[in-house]
């Protein structure tokens, strides 16, 4: 045997583990070795041979002819299929990783391990202990956080990472050894982030690894606990039952037969999104940062209802109707913190899903209690009407000529702020409709003189918003008409910028024929990428939007604010895209419904919608897989950003889908 010594066990920067697959390998491997003789001051001639993590036996032969270094495959060339399973344990925070040893197919039984040999396979576990800004750093305060609150677990092979009182994890294996020797993985890659502007890798601590002996048919579990107590060993036994039987029961609600594999897809991801909250349900609007916003949850709640989740969007309407305030709603909710308000549409939305449930159950749901005192839906209703009307607390108010409501600026979706990207102050179109739907709800709540009061206003509103929005010689609808507070709608400036949000009227049946049509084919031209509506078109703009930075500088052409791609640093660059070109991808159900609708559902319109409803799957099967990204980069070729699963896209693909105007 020769002696050897151990110069790098990784090749690459910093001991990063490199996974060489695909048709770089070999230039890449070779300028790695090279790269790392290079560091230590060796030539070819000092090294006898090399074992690399590639198994792949024409790359190592390619790279030793390359580089003049024997490369040696560590195994014999035998094989073992290994399946990896990992589900998130229902209503705990609990991740389980399944490990089986499966028969090999045809094609690879050449060169099987017999099948009553024991394999072993190796197990870290990385920790970073942080929010999605920061990154994980080696070094002495690091290194004392980690090892100081790490230990071994006593009774299971694991270990416990107790940071705070109310911060822990255990992980523990069903089967085999765990060793408690700590190692750090260095500048592991971080591209996502780097294309945000934040720093591009980071590190990782693992106090130990796992030694998991496998058989066929002994799966071994590994287990990742943040719970106060472990599951059960029945619970982890019929883990994977458990979530078959639960989707089936999702796909029979729903009423879903076996060929639609893309409704069957997005109700499988809904699943994700409906969260606990005390005693009732919400839904939280994506992962990895968002909470429950009232806006997201409740366009989200069409397509729960769709999915055939009337008993979760009862308890939604009565979590946030027991928020509701003097016409408000929450625009996000931290605990029991509703303090931000902020949103113009969150109330409107809260009476479209009113209005869809009880389509479903009926008029009960306007007496359902929303809280101990026994407010109801009808009340809180008529208090987000009222309050509109007169004015509510944080701005929002009716313009008494016209009927519209005025919005202060960033409280629509398209909110963002510092800098100022979309403040949209004044009436916008979206908003419009919103309200106009609300008061022909509300006045069938009323008695007769009631009612009639609140349905002459919904006249004068629609009168209104069909002389002050249509743009007939842009063929389509002003996204808003621009104006200070206490300005009148008829005194205000139309934006004529073409966005997303005049689709909406079309979709609510508050805009039809010619005017509907233009809209929807003016959006076709300039707005619609695969499975997305851009934001706003790459068009000149009449009305100048200039996007100024923290120092007062320009960050935009005015004259043409389109952006095409969402990267870089959040304050100079993508704040400015984010609703000026980004493609978002839960207003394209919206485009669908329209195009459908202002044909009057004619089958070749419905057709044509689902055809373009179906380019999501493309996005279905990249990036989170089996769910949708928030947005995409309005440019060639579209690149996935932002929350990677969101869920109003999601929700409101799967109403959509739903026959709700698809048929």
């Amino acid at each position: 045997a020769m002696p050897y010594t151990v110069v790098e066990r990784d090749f690459g920067p910093e001991g990063r583990r490199e996974q060489l697959i695909g048709r770089k390998d070999i230039p890449r491997m070779r300028e790695q070795i090279e790269q790392t003789l290079a560091r230590e001051g060796l030539k070819p001639d000092d090294i006898a041979w090399i074992v690399p993590h590639q198994a792949n036996e024409r790359i190592l032969k390619a790279v030793a002819k390359r580089v003049g270094i024997p490369v040696i495959n560590a195994g014999d060339g035998r094989k073992v299929r290994l399946d990896l399973e990992a589900d998130m344990l229902e209503g705990r925070n609990t991740v389980v990783y399944r490990l089986v040893r499966q028969p090999l197919g045809a094609a690879e039984a050449r060169h099987p391990i017999p099948s009553g040999c024991e394999i072993s396979v190796t197990v870290r576990v990385d920790l970073e202990d942080r929010n999605f800004h920061w990154e994980t750093k080696r070094n002495p305060g690091a290194e004392e956080h980690f090892l100081t609150h790490s230990r071994p677990l006593e009774g299971a092979p694991g270990f416990s990472f107790t940071p705070a009182g109310d911060r822990f994890l255990r992980v523990y294996s069903t089967r085999g050894t765990y060793h408690h020797e700590a190692e750090w993985s260095m500048n592991l890659p971080h591209p996502v982030e780097q294309t945000r502007g934040q720093e591009g890798a980071g590190d990782a601590f693992s106090p130990g690894w796992f030694s998991i002996p496998i058989r066929e048919g002994q799966p071994a579990l590994l287990v990742c606990s943040a719970d106060e107590a472990d599951p059960s060993p029945a619970v982890l036994e019929q883990f994977t039952k458990d979530r078959l039987h639960r989707q089936e029961v999702a796909f029979q609600r729903a009423s879903l037969p076996k060929t639609d594999k893309v409704g069957r897809a997005l109700v499988q991801a809904v699943q994700a999104y409906v969260v606990r909250r005390d005693d009732g349900k919400t839904v939280v609007a994506g992962y990895p940062w968002f909470l429950d916003w009232g806006r997201d949850s409740l366009i989200a709640a069409r397509g729960l209802l769709a999915a055939g989740m009337t008993e979760e969007v009862r308890q939604l309407l009565q979590v946030f109707g027991r928020f509701e305030s003097r016409g408000t709603l929450p625009n996000t909710i931290h605990g029991e913190n509703a303090s931000n308000r902020d949103t113009s549409d969150a109330p409107l939305w809260y009476g479209v899903v009113c209005e869809d449930l009880a389509a479903r159950l009926g008029r009960q749901v306007y007496s359902l209690a929303v809280d101990g005192d026994g407010r109801t839906v009808g009340q809180v209703l008529r208090s987000i009407a009222s309050h509109y009307r007169s004015g509510t607390p944080n701005g929002i108010g009716m313009d008494p000529e016209s009927g519209l409501i005025w919005s202060p600026a960033h409280f629509t979706w398209m909110d963002t702020n510092y800098p100022a990207g979309t403040p949209r102050e004044g009436y916008p179109v979206e908003i419009q409709a919103l309200w106009i739907r609300l008061l022909r709800q509300v006045a069938t709540l009323e008695d007769p003189a009631t009612s009639r009061e609140w349905s002459l206003l919904a006249d004068r509103a629609r009168t209104s918003f069909e002389s002050l929005f249509w743009l007939p010689e842009q063929g389509y609808l002003a996204d808003v008409l621009i104006a200070g507070r206490g300005v009148p709608a008829a005194s205000a400036t139309a934006d004529t910028a073409l966005r997303s949000n005049g689709l909406l009227a079309v979709s609510l049946g508050l805009v039809t024929g010619e005017a509907a049509r233009r809209t929807v084919l003016a959006s076709l031209r300039h707005l619609v990428v695969p499975g997305a509506l851009r934001s706003l078109a790459p068009l000149p703009v009449h009305v100048p939007l200039a996007i100024h930075g923290p120092t007062g500088d320009l960050l935009n052409d005015p004259a043409r604010p389109y952006w095409g791609h969402y990267e870089g640093d959040e304050d100079t660059r993508r704040k400015p895209a984010y609703h000026n070109g980004t493609a978002w991808t839960w207003t394209f159900p919206t485009f669908c419904e329209a195009m459908a609708l202002a044909w009057d559902r004619d089958p070749d319109a419905v057709a044509a919608a689902r055809s373009y409803l179906g380019s999501i799957t493309s996005l279905l099967r990249a990036g989170c897989v089996g769910h949708l990204p928030e947005i995409v980069d309005g440019d060639q070729p579209h690149q996935q950003r932002g929350g990677a699963p969101q869920c109003a896209t999601v929700l409101r693909l799967e109403f959509a889908d739903a026959g709700e105007y698809l048929g």
